[in-house]
């Protein structure tokens, strides 16, 4: 069962917000998961950015909690960067605020959480590094750039089986301001939105 504050986040979710002329990239990456749900085979997506520190957790989290919500089977989500910096704190914050819980594994400079969204399911385990660490897929998967930078940095992902622009504004431009609270909270909102409107396609 997925924790109830994210299921209620969930069930808040209104794909009237999605901004316009997104719905051909959506659709990239519907037909990559649906080919492989139609051939039972493991769904592996990896979420790159920069730094692998915002956007690609967020996005990595949300499309694994999807997953599961729509009880779609097989699917494995991934995070990376072009660079490995940490998770930011305020994406570990804004995180639990929705909902996920988060278990430190290690401390340090770059901190390793276990992040539960699902109580009968196994934690995502959530720390920065490079899109072609040894801890995600080094083939048979969609590499999916969330952001412009990472997007035009990596022309070219070796191996994937498919690479996928589904880029969102970074949040970082709103640090140490004011808005920043709620602008994390804005785009997590708005990533989460966006892989509903994916995973909500996929037959089963």
């Amino acid at each position: 069962m997925l924790y109830p504050k994210i299921k209620q986040n969930i069930d808040r979710i209104d794909l009237s917000t999605i901004r316009p002329n997104r719905e051909e990239i959506h659709n990239q990456l519907i037909t990559y998961i649906q080919s492989k749900v139609d051939k039972g085979d493991d769904v592996n997506l990896n979420f790159i950015c920069t730094h692998n520190s915002r956007r690609s957790h967020l996005s990595q989290i949300w499309a694994q909690t999807m997953a599961s919500y729509f009880k779609i089977p097989n699917v494995t989500c991934y995070s990376g960067g072009t660079e490995a910096t940490a998770m930011f704190p305020m994406t570990a914050e804004t995180l639990r605020n929705q909902g996920f819980v988060f278990q430190t594994l290690v401390e340090g400079s770059n901190p390793v959480y276990a992040i539960k969204y699902n109580s009968s399911r196994q934690p995502i385990i959530g720390f920065s590094k490079t899109y072609h660490d040894d801890f995600n897929p080094s083939s048979n998967f969609a590499a999916v750039l969330t952001c412009s930078e990472a997007d035009a940095d990596c022309p070219f992902i070796p191996n994937a089986d498919v690479r996928i622009a589904l880029t969102f504004d970074d949040p970082k431009l709103f640090d140490n301001t004011p808005q920043q609270q709620e602008k994390y909270k804005e785009r997590s909102l708005e990533i989460a939105t966006e892989l509903y409107a994916v995973f909500s396609k996929i037959k089963i």
